[in-house]
């Protein structure tokens, strides 16, 4: 049975690589192939929500700000940082003059503001924009001003989300209330010329403002099958390939690659984070002592070297370790003497061992390595005290699933969707209605934890007021406290990749996670580096 199961995996690659093949037509000189597994059935951005859609957009439209890759917020549809009033409630942003969309229209204010109103009214990610921006006003032909519920230090950051790229009003008229699938016009360095799930067109926009990219032009290919993937990239049918949702073991094969001078490689800011939600309204983890006790149980220098063998980030942070206010070590160091005391005070290990169950997303390989690796892991060191047991649950069916508190622990991801603490520490602690420690309605409630306390919503609010080293201090005030409380186990840090032909440079990314798909070019070292490899 399982030879059948892997000669029928062959056949679908097989036939998904010759898929690959039929629909390239012969490339000219300078436009390259890039390959991912993504299927993207909209590029619209009020209704993009994949990392493959936001990363095709990236390319497509320019945001308001950026932030590069080493952490510096860049204007780039804007002249400069927002100019806030005294109270902090609203913000004017002046807009570079002489862009154009890519249909000719003019790139204004009323341009602007049509884009972010529109966002407002049907985006998928309206939260973003709507729990911040009351409304949107035209002060002037190139300013804008956003009058905003709250003082929001890291407005800047917010606005460098590509989901609010600009759009042309003239060509989304229409659309003003419903989505534009499969066109855009945007103000961004390419055009999109061809659009369907499995493949999109780039050709170099000719009217773009800033510098032309340093190719003649891209065929995304997205495809289901991450060893059709890897199979197209060892054959050269692509130029570059993409990490995202890449098995593991293809990634280390690639990374062996590139080591060995056969493939570039490029690595991005490790934005995602990997972490165990515990449920905390209901025995047996309602007892602090046991969270404390699984935080002192998780090995995860272990975990993480058998799981991905260094291409993740042992991670003891819900905030990524590069983002301003992170607190990188707030969650405890494995320590299996500790973590039997902390299981004895709770009246384990004398004979009596905790039964825990772990829920991991079936559909994603490195769930289910990492269940398997940490019940051994506890098998081996507290055996005593703790057993896991493992359950794999369709992804879609889990998310369903977590706001009504059907798992004592799951295994869940988080990427924000703008570089910013706040953007991780809010999706996970926040809540509107909370009864001393527990949270009834809100964000905490949402991720399966119900953690909360006191004065949690208040502190987390006040932050995003304050800025620099004062804001700072409290969002590792908030780390820390949160870490006493382990409502949450973080676990690693995840970094995307990216892996080049030897004839093109090393791919880059931005501060914000995403190749810099402009960047891609011809090297003219490929036949060089090739003979080389070969001998």
């Amino acid at each position: 049975m399982r030879s059948f199961r892997w000669a029928l995996a062959m056949v679908f690659t097989a036939l998904e690589l010759l898929a690959l093949t039929a629909c390239q037509p012969t490339k000219p000189p300078g436009r390259l192939i890039i390959g991912s597994r993504h299927r993207i059935d909209s590029v619209d951005p009020a209704a993009g929500t994949t990392v493959g859609s936001l990363q095709l957009l990236s390319a497509l439209g320019d945001p308001l700000y950026a932030i590069t890759a080493d952490g510096v917020i860049e204007p780039r549809l804007a002249l400069a940082l927002p100019e806030l009033s005294a109270d902090g409630l609203r913000a004017r942003i002046r807009l570079r003059p002489g862009v154009t969309f890519q249909d000719g229209t003019a790139f204004t204010a009323e341009a602007m503001a049509f884009s972010l109103r529109r966002f407002l009214a049907i985006g998928k990610l309206s939260y973003l924009l709507g729990d911040r921006v009351r409304s949107v006003r035209v002060i002037a032909p190139l300013t804008i001003e956003l009058e905003l519920w709250r003082p929001y230090s890291p407005l800047a950051r917010m606005l460098s989300a590509i989901s609010l790229t600009p759009i042309s009003p003239s060509a989304y008229r229409l659309h003003q209330r419903r989505y534009l699938n499969d066109r855009f016009v945007g103000t961004g360095p390419y055009r999109l010329t061809l659009f369907n799930s499995q493949q999109q067109r780039l050709e170099p926009f000719d009217g773009y403002w800033g510098r032309r990219p340093a190719n003649s032009g891209l065929e995304l290919v997205n495809l289901s099958n991450s060893t059709a993937l890897y199979g197209a990239m060892q054959s050269g049918e692509v130029d570059v390939l993409l990490s995202t949702s890449l098995e593991n073991d293809q990634q280390m094969a690639l990374h062996r690659q590139a080591a060995a001078g056969k493939l570039r490689e490029g690595v991005g800011p490790a934005l995602e984070i990997g972490y165990l939600s515990l449920l905390t309204s209901v025995p047996p983890l309602q007892d602090p002592r046991l969270r404390r006790a699984l935080a002192l149980s998780l090995d995860r220098q272990r975990i993480e070297e058998r799981v991905s063998e260094g291409l993740r980030t042992p991670l003891r942070t819900v905030v990524p370790t590069m983002l301003p206010g992170s607190a990188p070590e707030s969650w405890p160091r494995f320590d299996a003497a500790a973590a039997r005391a902390l299981f004895r005070q709770a009246g384990y290990c004398r004979g009596r061992v905790l039964k825990l169950p772990l829920t991991f997303r079936s559909n994603i390989p490195s769930d289910r390595l990492f269940a398997l690796t940490w019940q051994a892991q506890l098998q081996r060191d507290l055996s005593d005290c703790v057993a896991l047991e493992v359950n794999g649950l369709e992804a879609t069916t889990a998310y369903r699933q977590l706001g009504d508190g059907a798992f004592t622990m799951i295994l869940l991801d988080w990427i924000a969707d703008f570089p910013d603490a706040d953007n991780y520490l809010m999706p996970l602690l926040g809540c509107e209605q909370s009864r001393g420690q527990r949270c009834l309605k809100g964000a905490s409630a949402a991720s399966g934890s119900f953690w909360s306390e006191p004065g949690l919503e208040d502190s987390l609010r006040r932050s995003a007021r304050l800025e620099g080293l004062p804001r700072d201090r409290l969002l590792t005030a908030l780390q820390r406290r949160t870490a006493a409380a382990v409502p949450y186990l973080p676990v690693w840090g995840v970094a995307p990749r990216a892996w080049a032909r030897p004839g093109l440079n090393t791919p880059q990314f931005d501060g914000s996670g995403r190749v810099l798909l402009m960047e891609l070019a011809e090297t003219g070292e490929g036949n060089r580096l090739e003979r080389g490899v070969r001998r």
